[in-house]
């Protein structure tokens, strides 16, 4: 299972990138050179970037935490993770120690300005050795999420199974035209207007939600490495992406963001998609569509068939045919659109703890053999950090903290608090309290009585 997972994560600390499918007209390698080469590209290995080069040094690693539930926290003394972050960590943004405090990265001061309505921890993570600049990215997590399906499906039944199945199937049937368009164009083979791409764009997304996290991470990418603003100079100068041009990104183009950060809404036309690079970067706005007419073919063939598999050979007209058929022609994108459909299913949050916590101990180990105790969201190393909760070997210490006039954060009180590598449960996270609306379940008496939330407040 090591080597799904290392497929997973990218190592920044190289040259190369992890490897696509064969027979497309770019490789990952070549984009990782042309994003290396872009305005920002130095803050893609751990010499440029701040984050990076604090979890390589081996020296103690500061992190921010915002939740509203620090009430359950000190009852409890216990930190639970979210399946929203790194599929199993807690959601934190790095700190840098200063002779004044603690500063935050400016994802951490974008959290502090934003959520009002919650309270700051501050984590001090003494590792015994140099971690590796490995990230996991999210968009790879295809593999993962197939096999866990394939190796816990007794625990469905037959007509849930069956659901699952259909509709993965249903999805690729109704956007087959498309998804086939994707395939042509990252084989070098255009095969229609730009206008018309953007228009089978936004339609294709509802049918088939896992394009609109494409979508949306070409765009974040695009913003990230090729914005030249006085702010982004800024913040690259002190070895940092500027988080704040994707998170306008996201609740401008999705109205409803506010209350559930949900990608799968993700779907501006050419026209919509100007404009919005427009209100957030103006420089950039007349490429954009350029950008993401090259770029998203390419990350949709990485995602949707993985490293092992020959773009020129797959049609989603023929992989559409059931379920058994597309596990072999486009495996990762099977894996996806069974995650996400396992979702939908009344009994998910009885679900949840089987399917979502096998991951999470998954990656549990994958990260302890590698010695990652502060893994990081590798889409790119934009500041989204975690805290591995099964780390043995790394003391972790806690506090609750309070932010200056100057925006430093300042420990106030220190909290005895045990890491558990358990995910809180579903229905104390965003997603949970949208799709299962009502109580919590009760719970046993002891220890955790209450449920932990920490690991809910935000997702990677």
């Amino acid at each position: 299972m090591h080597a799904a997972w290392d497929a997973v994560h990218t190592d920044y600390s190289t040259h190369t990138a992890p490897p696509g499918p064969t027979g497309l007209a770019e490789s990952t390698d070549d984009w990782l050179t042309l994003h290396r080469g872009a305005p920002n590209g130095h803050l893609l290995a751990p010499a440029g970037n701040q984050m990076l080069a604090s979890l390589t040094s081996g020296r103690p690693v500061h992190l921010m935490h915002t939740t509203p539930y620090l009430d359950a926290i000190r009852a409890t003394g216990e930190l639970h993770g979210s399946g929203g972050c790194l599929v199993g960590a807690l959601y934190c943004a790095p700190l840098t120690v200063t002779a004044e405090g603690l500063r935050p990265h400016n994802l951490g001061s974008y959290l502090l300005r934003t959520k009002t309505d919650t309270q700051t921890l501050v984590f001090e993570v003494r590792p015994e050795a140099p971690a590796p600049a490995k990230g996991l990215n999210y968009l790879r997590l295809g593999g993962i999420h197939l096999d866990t399906y394939l190796g816990h499906r007794v625990f469905l039944t037959a007509g849930e199974d069956e659901h699952l199945r259909q509709g993965a199937v249903a999805r690729v049937r109704e956007t087959a035209g498309f998804l086939d368009l994707l395939l042509a164009d990252a084989r070098g083979e255009r095969t229609a207007s730009t206008t018309a791409f953007f228009h089978q764009l936004a339609q294709a997304v509802p049918r088939m939600p896992f394009l609109g996290y494409l979508y949306f991470e070409v765009l974040s990418e695009y913003l990230l490495l090729y914005s030249t603003s006085p702010e982004t100079k800024a913040y690259a100068l002190a070895g940092e992406m500027n988080n704040r041009l994707y998170k306008e990104l996201a609740f401008a183009a999705v109205a409803t963001m506010g209350r559930l950060f949900d990608l799968a809404l993700f779907n501006p036309d050419r026209a919509q998609l100007t404009e919005l690079i427009d209100r957030i970067d103006p420089a950039l706005a007349l490429g954009a569509d350029a950008y993401v007419r090259r770029r998203l073919p390419h990350l949709f063939a990485c995602a949707a068939l993985g490293p092992d598999r020959d773009a020129g050979a797959v049609s989603f007209r023929y992989a559409g045919a059931d379920f058994d058929t597309l596990t072999v022609m486009a495996p990762h994108l099977a894996g996806q659109l069974v995650f996400r459909e396992m979702r939908t299913l009344p009994r998910y949050p009885a679900l949840f703890p089987v399917f979502e916590q096998a991951k999470a101990t998954s990656v549990y180990a994958y990260w302890n053999s590698h010695d990652i105790a502060v893994p990081f969201n590798g889409v790119l190393p934009k500041g989204e950090i975690g805290l591995n909760l099964a780390f043995p070997r790394a003391s972790c210490a806690a506090w609750v903290a309070e932010t200056c006039e100057r925006g430093l954060l300042h420990p106030t009180e220190e909290l005895n608090l045990l890491p558990v590598p358990r995910l809180a449960d579903l229905r104390g996270t965003a997603l949970g309290r949208a799709a299962f609306p009502g109580p919590l379940p009760p719970r046993p008496a002891g220890p955790s009585a209450s449920p932990v939330l920490v690991g809910a407040a935000s997702a990677a």
